[in-house]
């Protein structure tokens, strides 16, 4: 009996193991491959499917520039959707992790206080973590953070908070700023924490910067620059991008020309520094926002421009070697890969182009590489960090497509994954070691080849205020033949409050235009009622002399002297706008510190600058008529109680990318204020606002198209959580918003629309519209 039972069970087991055979889910072709640790060709990918692969998996489905290899440093369960990484002086990497961004197509769950900030360790020195430690938990949605003294700033909307560092536990925290995030989603919100060779913090998509000094905390304006992720050169120069755009950047240092607020924008900044936005993916990419739309993807279903370009990085690393020494690498998660620009410089105009035709540096199969960061580090390696999500677009502009693309490939789970990879060249080391803390080995560290490590070095000096590093750092400004240490060292003496104004004076008439270009970035710093008369002669011989890449310089730092001396700023303006008169660098700069007086200015200079058609009259004209729009605009005051929920809605949704005074912004969006497609046909304007508008369009005889704006508008229709209501608030705030004196739209006039449109999935055209 009993052997019978045997048997039966046996034969039990049996069918039963046949029958989950039988009724497995089959795997997708390239799961099987990764399983097996193979390579497929793309050809014989099944791109129909995106299923979750083991970090080494997904480095098998990577394709790197030939002599580089792709090393993982950290996995889930260590992390979890990191955003932003940065390494402290141990070794160690600190990570944000957005837990809480977009848990499913309509953000459920969003404002759930699941992001933390970590510390990862790797304790025997493989090259890979293994020990996680959470320094702050219960964070709504962070995106950014900054070491900084013994402490660590950390954005959470909308507030900027600082923590002590005690122990590797969060002291009482500080707040920096209530205003970090005003308006915005989280796609359109500040970020970065850049702490820059001028010892300020910036950051992508802000007009503000901070800076620390004792217990005070400085905010300071400047440029409003890009979208996510910022990046400095060897100079200090600023370099970021927006969705659309490969990159762009600054020509001058960051600290100057932010000074005017009646200037939309000032020659030098915002630059567009590579023009190609082609990307080359290896795989088919039908996920994205505006798939549908004709253009967006070539006939093997691959994104043909960037969509979501983002973290920046300008490679200051030594050990990919000097041809990809101040290379740019881009990521763009929409198309899985990263890519590498070359850039050139002449004069103070800084260029670049692609390095590679049809191919990228580094592009994955893996649909769900989301490489949404990239970063120097101590050891000279280019650190990715792979959010290693499905959705990647935020639900206020998600379209019906791209939920039907999520939807098909089972993107929305799994929410707890995340990846930190590292590219190094073969058969190079890259590891991670502790650096030195006492001033004498930060100073020798100013002269590094890395510059990942002479930024530490500089900052840790002025962050342990270690005044007794400041003999060698004087002497390190005599080492003429190394100028990355000269600047290191001038910037560090800035920062202890150290510098003087014969050191200044000094590297003011270097030869070597770097040298010069720091020490006249330096001067706002050190520019006092004693001291300024001894840096006017300097100055006035720079613009007598026609040095023509100092003059822009001169002229934005009439401003610092103004206070001391009105008489000698304006002498110094008079003589810029004299000796370069259709210089439209110079003409910015000069505009940058008249705030107030730009009319009188203009007439003061016919006698010297009698041709009205040059760049000084052209510039200033273009300033004027926008202050006389400005004063016409109506009471915002009025306007919020109209129509709240209007207020609220453009300052979250369309204050980005059109400004906060309705004028448009710069690579983003065209004027609100007395556009025809806002105060004419109201059903137009329903249609673009619901589904969206690719570009170009044509706003008061001005064609905008991309560059000059991002070439598509995304609609908000596609939000269930926005009522007709809403919309019908939002639409009629901007058509009595500044100088528009347009009838209020209704909420009933929006359902009428959405009603005749209903199943619409793409953008409208200017044609389509036209028609209506």
């Amino acid at each position: 009996m009993n052997k019978l039972l045997k048997y039966f069970l046996l034969l039990l087991t049996a069918c039963f193991l046949v029958y989950c055979q039988a009724n497995k889910p089959k795997e997708s072709k390239q799961a099987v491959a990764v399983a097996e640790n193979k390579v497929l060709p793309s050809e014989k990918i099944d791109f129909t499917t995106s299923p979750v692969i083991s970090p080494q998996q997904s480095i098998q489905m990577m394709q790197v520039e030939d002599g580089f290899e792709v090393k993982l440093v950290a996995a889930e369960p260590l992390i979890s959707a990191p955003v932003a990484l940065s390494f402290d002086g141990k070794g160690r990497i600190w990570v944000v992790e957005m837990n809480g961004y977009m848990p499913d197509t309509v953000g459920t769950g969003e404002d759930i206080p699941s992001g933390k900030i970590v510390i990862l360790e790797d304790s025997n020195n493989d090259g890979m973590a293994d020990n996680r430690k959470v320094f702050l938990d219960s964070l709504v949605l962070p995106r950014a953070m900054c070491l900084i003294e013994d402490g660590i700033l950390v954005a959470e909307p909308p507030r900027l908070w600082y923590y002590p560092i005690n122990n590797d536990q969060p002291g009482k925290k500080v707040l920096v700023d209530d205003k970090y995030t005003e308006g915005g989603n989280v796609e359109h919100q500040p970020n970065g924490l850049y702490r820059a060779m001028d010892n300020w913090i910036y950051n992508a998509k802000s007009t503000k910067r901070y800076r620390k000094r004792g217990n005070t905390w400085e905010i300071d304006r400047t440029h409003f620059r890009g979208q996510w992720g910022i990046s400095q050169d060897n100079y200090g120069r600023l370099y970021y991008n927006t969705n659309s755009e490969n990159l762009l950047g600054d020509y001058f240092t960051p600290g100057l020309g932010a000074t005017n607020t009646n200037q939309r924008s000032v020659a030098g900044y915002v630059k567009k520094i590579v023009a190609d936005n082609k990307v080359y993916p290896a795989r088919p990419t039908p996920g994205v926002n505006r798939g549908y739309m004709k253009g967006v993807l070539n006939d093997s279903l691959q994104l043909v421009d960037f969509t979501a370009a983002c973290g920046p990085l300008v490679y200051r690393g030594e050990l990919f070697g000097p041809a990809y020494a101040s290379n740019v690498f881009v990521a763009e998660p929409s198309a899985n890969l990263i890519k590498r620009n070359i850039l050139a410089e002449q004069g103070y105009v800084v260029n670049g182009n692609q390095a590679y035709r049809n191919k990228e540096f580094l592009r994955s199969l893996d649909e769900r590489f989301r490489p949404v960061n990239l970063h120097n580090a101590p050891d000279g390696a280019l650190y990715i960090v792979d959010m290693y999500r499905g959705i990647i677009q935020h639900k206020t502009y998600l379209t019906t497509y791209l939920k039907k693309e999520i939807g098909l490939r089972q993107l929305t789970q799994p929410l707890t994954s995340g990846r930190i990879y590292k590219v190094v060249p073969k058969g190079k080391k890259a590891k991670l070691s502790r650096l030195p803390e006492d001033a004498t080995g930060l100073v020798k560290l100013l002269a590094h080849e890395n510059g990942w490590i002479r930024d530490y070095a500089q900052q840790k000096l002025i962050d342990g205020r270690l005044t007794e590093a400041i003999p060698a750092l004087r002497q390190a400004l005599q080492e003429k033949n190394k100028p990355l240490l000269v600047m290191h060292a001038l910037w560090t003496l800035e920062g202890l409050g150290a510098l003087t104004t014969e050191e200044v004076r000094g590297l003011l008439q270097e030869k070597v235009w770097p040298m010069r270009m720091q020490a006249l970035s330096v001067l706002p710093s050190v520019l006092t009622k004693t001291s300024y008369t001894q840096y006017l002669p300097v100055l006035t011989q720079m613009l007598e002399q026609k040095d023509t890449l100092a003059a822009p310089y001169v002229a934005f730092l009439a401003h610092y002297i103004q206070p001391f001396d009105p008489s000698a700023a304006d002498q110094l303006l008079a003589k810029a706008t004299k000796t370069y008169p259709n210089n439209s660098y110079v003409a910015d700069a000069v505009i940058s510190n008249l705030e107030g007086r730009e009319s009188v200015f203009l007439s003061q200079i016919t006698a010297s600058v009698p041709d009205t058609s040059v760049a000084i009259y052209k510039q200033l004209q273009r300033v004027t008529a926008y202050i006389e729009n400005k004063q016409a605009s109506r009471n915002p005051e009025i306007l919020k109680k109209q129509f709240p929920k209007g207020v609220a809605m453009f300052t979250t949704i369309c204050q980005t990318c059109h400004g906060q005074d309705g004028n448009g912004v710069a690579s983003l969006g065209p004027p609100l204020n007395q556009s025809e497609w806002v105060t004419g046909d109201k059903e137009k304007l329903i249609s673009i606002v619901l589904y969206g508008l690719t570009g170009p369009v044509e706003v008061k005889g001005h064609l905008y198209k991309a560059p000059e704006i991002n070439g598509d508008m995304p609609g908000i229709g596609y939000n269930k959580d926005l009522s007709d209501e809403d919309v019908a608030q939002l639409l009629s705030f901007i058509r009595k918003s500044w100088r528009n004196d347009a009838a209020p739209v209704k909420a009933e006039e929006v359902v009428k629309t959405r009603e005749k449109l209903k199943g619409r999935q793409k953008a409208f055209t200017v044609e389509e519209l036209n028609k209506i």
